[in-house]
């Protein structure tokens, strides 16, 4: 039995997922993106959810082996 595959990221799941894989902090983030700080880490707590992982790291490798980022 296969699990079932993630749930699909937002845009901006998508786009905060993307600036964390360049090395960004949170904070740097909410500036870029102009959102809170806070918003930035409700879209990476879902991501995380969504995605299964454990981490921001295990997040990045699954969403690239996925295709969820360029």
């Amino acid at each position: 039995m296969n699990p079932a595959p993630p749930a699909p990221l937002t845009a901006r799941e998508r786009e905060v997922l993307g600036e964390v894989a360049a090395g960004k902090t949170a904070k740097e983030i909410a500036r870029s993106l102009g959102i809170s700080i806070n918003t930035v880490k409700f879209h990476v707590r879902n991501t995380l959810l969504k995605l299964g992982a454990r981490n921001m790291t295990a997040a990045v490798a699954l969403a690239l082996t996925l295709g969820c980022l360029p």
